[in-house]
């Protein structure tokens, strides 16, 4: 089971919602902090401290699988506000100069 998730494994649904107060509560207690899983827990709202750090935990194996190249880049279809197929969207980036 994955952090990217709505589940991870143990029994514990995460909302996209918590997982954006986890994330902006992990900005807020770094690793120095103390008591860093109950500040966290008390930030989402409705998990306990064990819950942010199996959470983390989670997110923290994703992370070292995606840095290592073992997910494979998703294959987007591109859209454009103009709704140009890829070819005119390449065409269109190379003629843009960067400075």
């Amino acid at each position: 089971m994955s952090y990217f998730t709505s589940s991870n494994g143990f029994g514990s649904s995460w909302t996209a919602k918590q997982n954006k107060l986890f994330e902006k509560a992990l900005a807020v207690y770094d690793k120095d902090t103390p008591d860093r899983w109950q500040n966290v827990a008390k930030a989402v709202g409705s998990k306990s401290a064990e819950e942010v750090k199996r959470h983390y935990d989670r997110l923290v194996e994703d992370l070292v699988y995606i840095e290592s190249g073992q997910v494979p880049l998703p294959n987007y279809k591109p859209t454009g506000s103009s709704g140009r197929g890829l070819v005119e969207e390449q065409r269109l980036t190379r003629n843009l100069k960067l400075q």
